[in-house]
């Protein structure tokens, strides 16, 4: 399996390459070559086999000889030793709680497979990798947690000042040994603006060896394709489920749709997005238009140019009705995040966090007056989001036991301007 990029001026590149890299030399994404086939008669006898089995089967041709058998097993078994239950929450909703490993986001999976996949590339260069990241919310703690004591590499994260929940500023900057925390004063699109200018400045990147641990990176995206397999295995249902996606940078979304085109049964796919709608109004007029990002409750979905939606297109052979064919995205405020939120708990006595109740209110509507079922993805605790959802449901949220050690900890974290000349001059001489 090898890696082209978007931009279609670099030359195609192996998995490890790929992941090392990040981004490729002409600033765009990479994709591989072909989505893989899986059998059917894998995907008909799913429920006999085990998480661990089918994440080695479904990673496998995506890593091809980049990581040995051996090792991709056991990078697979560190990557997902926690559940992924799906809960039932209305008559036709249920819920994929990806909430369950050690940062409570389901972006504990990316990372988790990604930090072990960029140890082992790393383990016979003498140069130390710097993991350059930005993040909404969640990523950072993910990433933080995941890289944590990985010998060879560095990693840098910035996140957007007083923009992400106290639970998550206390997961990405309390940890120190070898994960440091800038505090940008900005939004979380500056963040990513500045991450993607470091990779592509000549200087910076002779001297020091950059990887970004974004879902830009094949390493952490295409991993996400496994909890998608490991809701169908619990699906009882005889149709195939519409599943909502709470919808930021399209990463999330975007791998699911890869494993429904190697073979996963879905029957439509909604991106359920907050006040930041660039991909709603795309899909109504085929008018793609970035903009600056709003801030709501559900900030991890705050993007107002989401990176992977060009990989999206890609799926799809950049051909709008194909996307709409398979692809529904809505856009919720927060006024009905709330109002969900508030309704759920009160009726099924069911917790969301803000962008699982963005999801819900989206499949909620899709489904009305249809005889259909589907799941959303509870994307994270929450815990990490206390003053809102408590002020919803009026009740206390229990802080989870793995947690708690946090409250104890003190932030240690770089402030930084929005500047991409900071960054440079912070790197150049750390």
């Amino acid at each position: 399996m090898l890696y082209y990029s978007l931009n279609h001026q670099s030359p195609k590149v192996n998995f490890a390459e790929a992941a090392v890299k990040g981004q490729a030399p002409d600033k765009g994404l990479y994709f591989p070559e072909y989505i893989p086939n899986l059998s059917k008669e894998f995907m008909n006898s799913i429920k006999s086999y085990s998480k661990e089995e089918i994440g080695f089967t479904v990673m496998k041709p995506y890593v091809a000889e980049s990581i040995d058998n051996t090792t991709l097993q056991q990078i697979v078994n560190e990557t997902i030793n926690f559940n992924f239950p799906l809960v039932k929450i209305s008559e036709n909703i249920f819920s994929l709680e990806l909430f369950h490993g050690p940062t409570l986001a389901f972006k504990d999976v990316g990372a988790r497979f990604m930090s072990r996949c960029l140890g082992y590339f790393n383990r016979n260069n003498k140069k130390e990798i710097t993991v350059l990241v930005a993040t909404s919310g969640d990523t950072g703690g993910a990433v933080a947690n995941g890289f944590l004591g990985v010998d060879g590499v560095n990693v840098v994260i910035l996140y957007p000042s007083k923009k992400v929940s106290p639970v998550q500023e206390l997961q990405l900057t309390t940890l120190n040994k070898n994960i440091t925390a800038l505090e940008i004063e900005g939004t979380f699109d500056d963040c990513q603006a500045m991450v993607k200018q470091a990779f592509t400045d000549i200087d910076l990147n002779k001297k020091i060896s950059l990887t970004s641990a974004n879902s830009i990176n094949v390493a952490r995206w295409l991993p996400q394709q496994l909890y998608y397999f490991f809701a169908y295995q619990q699906w009882a249902e005889t149709e195939a489920p519409i599943i909502c996606v709470p919808s930021g940078n399209f990463g999330n979304i975007c791998a699911g749709i890869v494993a429904h085109i190697s073979g996963l049964p879905v029957k439509h796919f909604i991106a359920a997005c907050n006040a930041n709608n660039v991909v709603p109004n795309y899909l109504q007029t085929e008018i793609y238009a970035p903009k600056p990002a709003i801030a709501t409750i559900s900030n991890a979905m705050d993007v107002g140019n989401p990176s992977n939606f060009i990989r999206v297109m890609q799926l799809f052979n950049n051909q709008y009705n194909q996307v709409k064919n398979k692809l529904s995205s809505i856009s919720i405020n927060d006024t009905d995040t709330k109002t969900t939120m508030q309704s759920i708990y009160k009726k099924y006595k069911y917790v969301l966090d803000p962008h699982g109740a963005v999801a819900y209110k989206v499949l909620e509507d899709y489904l009305k007056d249809k005889n259909e079922k589907g799941f959303i993805l509870e994307t994270a605790h929450p815990v990490k989001f206390p003053e809102t959802v408590e002020e919803a449901i009026h009740q206390k949220i229990e802080i989870p036991e793995n947690i708690k050690h946090l409250f104890s900890l003190k932030k240690k974290s770089i402030s930084m301007q929005a500047n991409f000349e900071n960054l440079k001059e912070w790197l150049m001489n750390r």
